[in-house]
This record gives C-alpha cells, structure tokens and sequence, in this order.
C-alpha cells in the first residue's frame, strides 16, 4: 500500500515538474505585462498583437521560416521513412536486426553530436550554410523517427495481400500504392506528425547548421531573444497556441488509434 501511494506520489511530482512552466506560459498570455511572473490584470491584446502583426519583424520571419522547414521535413521524411521501412522490413532476419539497430543509433545520439557531425559534413563539402542545410538536416534527425513509426504497422499486416495483388496483375508499384501504404498509413501518419513536432522543436542541430546569413528559425530566435536580457512577451501566447495544437494532435491520433483497435 505505501509503495503504490509512493509511485503515485512520484508520477504526479513529476508531471507537476514538467508541466507547471507550460502552464505558468499559459497563465501569463492573458496579460499585458512584459516581464514573465508580473500579473497586471486579465487581457488579451499579446494575441490580438500577435495576430494583427504588431510585433518584431524577425519574430514572424523565424515563425514562417520555421513552419517552412517543419513541413517539408515532415513530408520528405515521411516518404523517405515509408519507404525505408518497407526495404528494413523485407531484409532477412539478421540484417533487418543490424540495419534497424543502425536506424536507432541517430534516436539515442546526442543532438549536440548530430549537428557537429553535420556541420564538419557541410563545411567539408564547401555547402554554404543557410535553408536548405537546416532543411536537411532536419530531414536526416526525423527520418528514423518515421522508421520507428511504419515499421509495427508493417508487422501487422498480412505478407500474403502483397503477394496476392501481384498474382492478380499488379505492378510492384501499384501494389505499393494501393495495397502497403494503405496498411501502413496510420503509421505514416503518426510519423508525420512526429516529424512536424521534432522539427519545430529543434535547437542543438538547427545552430550548428544555420549559418550566419540572417537566417532564424523560432528556436534560435528565442535563444538569441534571452541572452539579450528578456523575451518578446508575444512568445508566450505563440507558444500556448503551439502547445494546446500539438495537444489536440496527439489527442486525435490517439482517438484514431483506439478506433483501429475496436474495430
């Protein structure tokens, strides 16, 4: 009995510790006070600045440029993540094991690893920094994730239904299409949206890959924002809205999750 009230205890100190700082956000988007923790009565006008446009230029150029990154990361890793898992899962059995091994070796990296890594790769090949190597490697980060995200999906699925739209006449890629991603798009969905979220979220990687050409993305606006002594108080309803979208993503995808498993 008091070890069950002590994991209960710990799980909830816990999620206090991890949420109370998004909820304290949350809590002091409704008001106008510029220094984070200083409550000067219930408004809304951070948003309606947020929303009209009433802030930094380079606050709204990092957000574009971040959305930009994150879904074209997302799409690309996707597709590339689909397609890797289909090609791990045909391997035979010890090199599928050697080969998903590998894929979850950029998971369990360091960040910090992954974008020096990158950046010597970058700059060994003379690739002049900026969109397009944040694009990639945000690509190369989310990947494995969408690996991760197919692979049981292709596990339940029957080998035979491959093989049986082959034996009817099918092209291998016509089968591809209208038999395996139709099996496995829950999880590409799950993998898609993983990706989306990993992306936004991005710093370690995003820094060492940016270069020094103007370029922002949200985190490193953010970063650059506190070392200069505060933050824009319009972050805190942007990060809110973020929050409560990824939420309600998460929600959906669980809710679709349970209604596969019904039926």
């Amino acid at each position: 009995m008091m070890a069950k009230f002590i994991a209960k205890t710990y799980l909830w100190l816990l999620l206090v510790l991890l949420y109370a700082p998004i909820l304290i956000i949350m809590i002091f988007s409704f008001t106008e006070a510029k220094v984070l923790g200083n409550w000067t009565g219930f408004s809304t006008k951070l948003y309606s600045s947020l929303f009209a446009g009433n802030v930094q230029h380079s606050l709204i150029g990092a957000l574009w440029t971040t959305f930009a990154i994150a879904m074209l990361a997302a799409i690309i890793s996707t597709l590339l993540g689909s397609v890797a898992a289909i090609g791990i899962f045909n391997l035979r059995s010890r090199t599928r094991q050697v080969v998903s091994f590998v894929n979850a070796i950029p998971m369990m990296n360091a960040d910090i690893i992954t974008g020096i890594s990158l950046f010597l790769l970058f700059v060994s090949f003379g690739i002049s920094q900026g969109f397009t190597t944040v694009l990639l490697a945000h690509i190369t980060f989310c990947t494995p994730y969408v690996v991760l995200s197919v692979m049981p999906r292709l596990k339940k699925m029957n080998p035979n239904v491959y093989e049986a739209a082959l034996d009817l006449g099918a092209t291998p890629f016509q089968a591809l299409r209208k038999v395996i991603f139709p099996e496995i798009r829950p999880g590409m969905i799950s993998g898609f949206i993983l990706a989306f979220t990993l992306s936004i979220d991005d710093f370690a990687v995003t820094i060492f890959t940016i270069g020094n050409e103007g370029l922002e993305t949200l985190s490193t606006f953010i970063y650059a924002d506190a070392r200069k002594g505060g933050l824009t108080p319009e972050l805190r309803p942007l990060s809110t809205i973020i929050f409560v979208t990824v939420l309600v993503l998460l929600i959906i995808i669980n809710k679709r999750a349970e209604k596969a498993k019904a039926r």
